[in-house]
């Protein structure tokens, strides 16, 4: 039991976070002060919702590529909201981020559940789209900080019990997705479909619905992510985000999410936004150029893909020894 948990992703991954903090800590002891650990969980917040989504995508073998996209047009549309109408409460501005997102997903997953077409080719598409979209309802224009409201800019900045909303919110996702996928039946049809398609349809799992829902999950956590990072950063613009779906499947896969589908695990997903939030905080720290963050993100996708590729064949060769042994 013990080596197991040794040997799991997890553990594994936990441990070169830690080792990560003590080798920045020994040059600059001030990033592990425990007031900035918090701001750089706070840092990691958005990247946290969106992997939790795209990781319920991948489970299912399919991919998101649209969700800084769904981020950027939700957040243009608030804050585009927010200036003619700074009056409209918190709480609808956060229901129509939502709701606009989980369209969005529902997009995404109605042409891969009904027509048929691989999710790579409908997100991509889907993203150049939403893109064009926020360019068409802002005219190319920015949205500054000083043409949005208060309130609107300080929900995700206030601070309960020593913790910004933002980390709050980012830490009930987790708690909620804990639930969803070891707890419920869709969470398990997730695993199942991922696992095996076939098996999933024998036993009644509808497989292209599982999918679906999956990209409705993801679409909504990409839709409340987009006003919170309007309203933190308090500024919307054509380009926000842009680049950034490439470090929500970082996170997925660092954190032993299996591209394959079936594999992967909310604590894990969580460890691999935390490691690259750590690296993203710790390079200008470290005096290297924030640019390196896309180079070290697509390198670290390699890796863990490698990683989790030679895992598989080494199981299936025990599974071949073994079934020679009983022969």
């Amino acid at each position: 039991m013990i080596a197991h948990i040794l040997k799991s992703r997890e553990t594994i991954l936990l441990a070169a976070i830690l080792a990560l903090l003590a080798i920045i800590a020994a040059r600059f002891p001030a990033f592990v002060a425990p007031s900035n650990l918090i701001n750089v969980f706070n840092d990691t917040s958005t990247l946290i919702l969106l992997a939790l989504g795209q990781m319920v995508v991948i489970l299912t073998r399919c991919i998101d590529l649209s969700v800084a996209a769904n981020l950027a047009l939700t957040g243009m549309v608030v804050a585009m909201l927010n200036t003619v109408a700074p009056g409209v409460p918190i709480v609808a501005i956060l229901g129509l981020a939502v709701a606009l997102g989980t369209l969005m997903g529902a997009v995404n997953g109605l042409l891969v559940w009904k027509l048929e077409i691989p999710p790579i080719v409908v997100t991509l598409g889907t993203m150049t789209i939403y893109r064009g979209i926020i360019f068409l309802i802002s005219d190319g224009k920015w949205i500054n900080a000083h043409e949005m409201s208060a309130g609107f800019k300080d929900f995700p900045r206030a601070v309960v019990l020593g913790l910004p909303v933002l980390s709050w919110i980012a830490i009930a996702a987790v708690l909620a997705f804990v639930v969803l996928l070891g707890r419920t039946p869709p969470g398990r049809a997730f695993y199942a479909v991922g696992g095996n398609p076939r098996a999933a349809v024998y036993t009644g799992i509808d497989v292209g619905r599982t999918q679906f829902l999956a990209f409705v999950l993801s679409g909504a956590l990409a839709g409340l992510t987009g006003y919170l990072w309007v309203s933190r950063f308090a500024v919307a613009y054509v380009d926000i985000a842009g680049g950034f779906e490439l470090q929500v499947v970082a996170a997925c896969v660092i954190g032993g999410v299996s591209i394959a589908g079936g594999i992967g695990s909310v604590g894990g997903a969580l460890l691999g936004a935390l490691f690259l939030g750590v690296i993203n905080n710790a390079l200008p720290v470290v005096n290297i150029s924030p640019f390196w963050q896309l180079a070290i993100s697509g390198s670290a996708i390699i890796v863990a893909v490698a990683f989790n590729a030679r895992a598989s064949r080494s199981k299936g060769r025990v599974i071949l020894k073994s079934a020679e042994h009983t022969a």
